[in-house]
């Protein structure tokens, strides 16, 4: 068997790059227009790379550097594209450090490898203040559109039924594939955690069907891990702690507004 050998470049290694996790819908708004071959041709002598956001970096000399929550810098993006339609284009990233170290590496079509760099800031996105009802809004059109399932009607040419009767061992067949069927789920099978945005849309949904759930019933509802869940319920929810929806949760008043506010 043929050995060959494989380098990797390490120039970059030690740059110093951010990584960020965005939504899908600004993934797309940050992804370069393709070019046209009409446009080609025009646009050859332009930078090959435009620019699809800008970030503002935010300082308040007036605090005090003591107060490290307070003198934090503040990060916001902007996307300057002109085809975001009803993305929201205002973000605000909040910056962590806490994190593991890490390394960026790519790989070109023809096997090459290098290091592109080393994390230093970690990043997440959410949507700006002044953006959250609109976003909220496309969250729930998504989820909204994901739940239409099409159907379709076909016209069986062959209507003698021929191919609908059943044929000798599919009754055995069938009997021997129900004594097969997989065990009832229980409370201690494993389950699978679905996309964080995806989930988000989803209890968006759950929170205007009912103002309140306790955290056995979305355990229910989304089959989904429970510290999963907690780690949701942190950012989106309060939880009460008393009164007559004690030991239940609530959309916090910002995500209450947003959903209010699509209501006719």
């Amino acid at each position: 068997m043929e050995n060959k050998d494989v380098y990797l470049e390490t120039s970059k290694a030690e740059r110093s790059v951010w990584l960020m996790k965005c939504p899908r819908l600004v993934s797309r708004s940050l992804q370069p227009p393709p070019l046209s071959s009409s446009s080609s041709s025009s646009s050859s002598s332009a930078s090959p790379s435009q620019a699809v956001a800008k970030v503002i970096l935010s300082i308040d000399p007036r605090v005090s550097s003591d107060d490290n929550d307070s003198s934090s810098p503040q990060f916001t993006m902007e996307l300057v594209g002109t085809e975001t339609g009803d993305v929201p284009k205002r973000y605000s990233m909040d910056m962590t450090k806490d994190f593991v170290p890490m390394s960026v590496f790519s790989q070109t079509p023809q096997g090459k490898l290098a290091v592109e760099g080393k994390i230093l800031n970690k990043f997440d996105m959410r949507p700006h203040d002044e953006n959250i009802e609109n976003y909220g809004k496309l969250c729930r059109e998504r989820t909204n559109k994901s739940m239409n399932k099409s159907r379709q009607i076909q016209v069986i040419d062959n209507d003698n039924g021929t191919h609908m009767r059943p044929m000798p061992g599919m009754i055995i067949a069938a009997v021997f594939n129900e004594k097969k069927k997989a065990p009832a789920k229980t409370s201690d099978t494993k389950r699978t955690r679905r996309d964080r945005g995806e989930m988000e849309d989803i209890m968006f949904k759950l929170f205007e069907r009912q103002s309140n759930w306790t955290l056995r019933q979305l355990i229910q509802e989304t089959d989904q891990p429970e510290q999963f869940l907690k780690d949701i319920l942190k950012d989106l929810c309060i939880y009460n702690n008393k009164g007559t929806n004690q030991g239940s949760y609530e959309l916090k008043p910002e995500y209450k507004k947003a959903t209010d506010g699509s209501n006719p």
